[in-house]
Parts: structure tokens; sequence; C-alpha cells
């Protein structure tokens, strides 16, 4: 076998640009993972901006840093009835993000569709401060308004509310990565 020296560099440079290309279209950042009763799994995201529909409601792509995430869904240890995987609706949920010089914003997650994730609760947000500060992040989980949800007898019995208020909070996270990076 002859190996061309204009191939081989031709083959690195592709290598290159493929490599650069996935790392600029970044995955998700997994900010953590949590458990909360009655048996339902939470994962907590910083995402890549993204447009949003109806675009009135939520933040512009063009001025957003990342696109801040939940998943909630129910898990193998939930309530009989509750299908393993589904989204568990009707939660309020906060994210209270706070830069590491001082400036903090508060945003109420609401329900998003996609095609990766389904269902989830999510915002699009410009960071508090500059994208290349680190981050403290509280989510703040908390049960439906008394009028969105009724809640029938045998599961009251059984379970009690959907949730009970449960805040969890992560220190020192760097979104740079997920603010640099694009969907598309």
């Amino acid at each position: 076998m002859v190996v061309n020296k204009k191939n081989t560099i031709l083959f690195f440079y592709s290598a290159l640009f493929i490599f650069s290309s996935v790392h600029a279209l970044a995955a998700e950042m997994i900010i953590g993972e949590e458990n909360i009763p009655p048996g339902i799994n939470l994962v907590f995201e910083g995402a890549p901006k993204d447009t949003v529909h109806p675009k009135q409601y939520f933040l512009a792509e063009s001025v957003t840093d990342i696109h801040i995430e939940m998943l909630a869904n129910w898990s193998d240890e939930a309530p009989h009835g509750s299908p393993a995987g589904g989204f568990v609706a009707y939660l309020e949920v906060t994210a209270n993000i706070k830069g590491s010089g001082g400036n903090e914003i508060k945003v109420k997650l609401t329900p998003h569709l996609n095609m990766s994730d389904n269902l989830h609760y999510a915002q699009n947000i410009k960071l508090p401060g500059e994208i290349d500060e680190v981050y403290d992040v509280t989510f703040t989980i908390s049960p439906p308004k008394d009028d969105q949800l009724g809640i029938h007898y045998d599961w009251n019995d059984e379970v009690g509310p959907l949730v009970n208020e449960t805040v969890f909070e992560y220190k020192n996270l760097d979104f740079k990565e997920i603010a640099l990076s694009s969907r598309r």
C-alpha cells in the first residue's frame, strides 16, 4: 500500500474539521441528577440556546446565552398507574442563577417540547454576568397551584401531594462551553 502525503494531510484536516464541528454542536451539560418522592427522576441541564415558539413569549435565541432545563419523569418506583419514563406535569419550577460577580436572576421554567427530550421544563436565559464567570444555580420544585391539578381520593389517601417543595443547589458551574455552542 502506497501512502500519499497529500491524502494523509487531507485526511488529517478532514478529521480535525469534523471533530471541531461536532464540538461546536455541544451536547447538553448535565448539572445534576436527583430523585424525589413519589418516584420522580429529575435531570438538570444547561443546553445550547434555541429558538422557542411562540416567539413572543420566550427570549430570542440571538440574545440568549443558554437554555436551562429540568427533565421530570416517573421512575420505576413511582406510584401504581404512573407511566415509567412519562413526563411529570404541573410542577412549579424556578431557577435562581447567581454569577461569581454577584449578579443574579430568577426565572420560571415552563413546559417545553422538543424532539430530543420531549416534554420538559426550560427557559432561554441571558446569564446575569459574563459567560466566563462561574455560577451557582438553585432549582426550586414546588407542587402545582391549588387550582391547576385535581388529586383524587385514592392518590391523596395513598400518596398525598404530587410533590413537596424541594430545593437543589449546584455551585461553581461553568456554562462557557454551552454558551458558545450551537444546536444547528
